[in-house]
């Protein structure tokens, strides 16, 4: 047991630390990615836990120090997720200037959440009550079945949809030139998004220097405005090519100065939109040098035997020497002839372990009948305590991706991003609760997979307790009927059939759907223009983004158009209702964070798992 789980342990050690430093902004305290890194460890660590559980469950062997794990670290996860991760996400969220206001602003954001987690939790201690059963695993196994029943049914849609997806997605990136037609679409839209939070940006620069000016050095709230002005100092210190343009003071912004709540708001809205301002221009960033690169790889394939089988970047200078020659080969062939094919075999082999998976779930229902391949597996290598676990990580780790595939890209369209070194700290903290959220659901829906045998039931199982007690509106089988909710769900997704009913509703008035440009029928031209300029101003020197501005700028007037539908497009949607009209009512409000969540969120989330274009 020990052997795969010690190898494992600080393979995802280093995995979270590279992740985080990847992610992480630079403006992210260090106790936050303490946090968010202990969130993950804890969370990864319960996936590694399920093969080590699996094979002493197999093998009858003592289970003490197994427990121990199972303990500590969904317990961890349960205290982060419920109690520390959403007290500092409101404390970083906050734009307060000490730090008993700012935990006051924190826990006011969060009360709204508490009390409706604790009528839950009454409710469910009263219905066990009523029902004068025996609970095996006592109240706390009882309050953990019902914590995770959540988590099992909106898991199984974010992995049913990822197990359609990600082999798709796949697939179609291995076209060169689809992928180059969804990138032009994308550098166009990313350069129009950057434009918009360049704006904002100058925007709240502007409002931030002139309400610094018309304020009196005798002003009881000038402490405050001192610190927003070196914080603003300080932004503009480290960026010294940001050139503010375009900003203009609106009827209202020159009323932030009445209290030191308004000045709160007022920092809060200077650091929003410096954040989303970086987050758009890495976004962009890495979108140019994709579809820049990807040019290259074209070129060098379309000049393969002129170049003499050699890779020629328009990024790097030549290799010298005949170890450079080659080297310039193996680059070509990598990139231009084995990578593709690669990418093809990988989404076959994704694509047959997701039947694989929705044929175990399908076939949960009927009782003696064992077509989980995973379950044949490891039965069939036996006592061979290595190749056990082997067997049942590989499709563990592959469903927990397609889960958090499905839930990043999901929150990634509403109220959280994850953008390579400008991810803010409340990003880090909402994605770390999610993944610490849905970890113990998805090894448990694994677990309902493996047919271990008579009553055989493993550590985790006993110390989850039983989810059928705890939905009993279905009876001893809800562990059976909702996967196969699931599997139908999946096909419908697989089969394009929530498109049409999606257009269906796009003719609905009281539903507004968020057109995605991304018109994969031919290359954008403006993503193409701005694409040619970007190699000329790489080929002067000049860095990626820096002079795109004003060039977006002339983009924006086409994409009023298209929103107010003067210029018709055929295009794939994503919903988007019109909830997001409370963004305006209540953007700096300190209730403003609950609201997003249960009146935004929620009919966003639902209608997400629906339909979404990850192309």
């Amino acid at each position: 047991m020990w052997v795969f789980y010690l190898i494992s342990l600080p393979l995802t050690l280093g995995m979270v630390v590279v992740t985080l430093r990847y992610f992480a902004g630079p403006a992210v305290p260090r106790y936050v990615v303490v946090t968010v890194g202990y969130a993950w460890f804890c969370s990864l660590s319960i996936i590694i836990l399920v093969p080590a559980d699996i094979w002493q469950t197999l093998t009858g062997s003592a289970k003490g120090g197994i427990g121990f794990f199972w303990s500590w670290s969904y317990w961890s996860t349960f205290i982060l997720t419920w109690a520390v991760v959403p007290t500092i996400q409101g404390y970083e969220d906050a734009g307060d200037f000490t730090v008993k206001e700012r935990l006051k602003t924190s826990i006011h954001m969060n009360l709204l959440f508490y009390s409706i987690v604790g009528a839950i939790g009454l409710i469910g201690l009263i219905l066990l009550l009523i029902m004068h059963k025996a609970w095996d695993g006592g109240i706390v196994g009882f309050a953990m079945a019902c914590s995770n029943t959540f988590g099992l049914v909106t898991g199984a849609f974010l992995l049913g949809f990822g197990l359609s997806e990600i082999p798709r997605n796949i697939w179609k990136n291995a076209d060169w030139s689809h992928r180059q037609k969804v990138l032009s679409h994308r550098v166009a839209k990313m350069a129009v998004k950057l434009d918009n939070a360049h704006q904002e940006y100058s925007n709240a620069i502007v409002v931030a220097q002139a309400t610094s000016n018309q304020m009196s050095k005798r002003d009881i709230l000038r402490p405050y405005m001192d610190i927003i002005d070196n914080m603003l100092s300080q932004m503009l210190r480290e960026d010294p090519a940001f050139k503010p343009s375009g900003g203009r003071l609106g009827e209202n912004d020159m009323d932030y100065d009445t209290d030191d709540k308004s000045m709160a708001t007022l920092r809060r809205q200077l650091r929003r939109a410096h954040e989303e301002y970086y987050r758009c221009k890495s976004e962009y960033m890495t979108c140019v040098m994709e579809a820049l690169k990807l040019e290259d790889t074209i070129k060098n394939y379309e000049r393969r035997d002129a170049n003499g089988w050699k890779y020629v970047s328009s990024f790097s200078e030549s290799r010298s020497g005949t170890l450079g020659s080659i080297l310039d080969t193996i680059e070509f062939i990598w990139c231009c002839i084995l990578r593709k094919q690669l990418q093809k075999a990988f989404a076959v082999i994704l694509g047959c372990m997701s039947a694989a998976i929705l044929l175990a779930e399908a076939t949960l229902l009927p009782s003696g009948v064992d077509l989980s391949l995973f379950s044949i597996l490891i039965k069939a290598v036996g006592k061979q305590e290595v190749l056990v676990q082997v067997a049942a990580f590989v499709p563990l780790m592959y469903m927990c991706i397609c889960t958090y595939y499905s839930l990043f890209k999901i929150g990634m369209l509403m109220f959280y991003s994850l953008t390579p070194r400008q991810t803010s700290s409340v990003s880090l903290l909402m994605i770390c609760s999610m993944v610490a959220r849905y970890a113990p659901p998805i090894s448990y829906n694994f677990l309902n997979l493996i047919r271990l045998g008579g009553n055989a039931k493993t550590t985790f199982e006993k110390r989850m307790g039983n989810i059928d007690d705890a939905v009993p509106f279905f009876g001893r089988g809800f562990n059976k009927i909702y996967p196969l909710i699931m599997v139908v769900y999946t096909l419908l997704v697989a089969s394009n059939f929530f498109v049409r009913v999606i257009d269906f509703l796009g003719r609905w008035k009281r539903f507004k759907f968020q057109r995605e440009e991304e018109n994969i029928d031919g290359l954008d031209p403006s993503g193409m223009i701005i694409l040619q300029k970007e190699r000329s101003w790489i080929e002067q020197g000049c860095k990626v983004g820096e002079q795109v501005i004003p060039l977006a700028r002339n983009f924006n007037g086409v994409n009023a158009d298209i929103e107010s539908q003067n210029v018709p497009l055929v295009r794939r949607m994503v919903p988007s209702f019109t909830w997001e009209i409370k963004l305006r009512l209540f953007s700096f409000r300190p209730y403003s964070f609950v609201l997003d969540w249960w009146v935004g969120t929620i009919p966003n989330w639902i209608a997400s798992l629906i339909y979404i274009n990850f192309d």
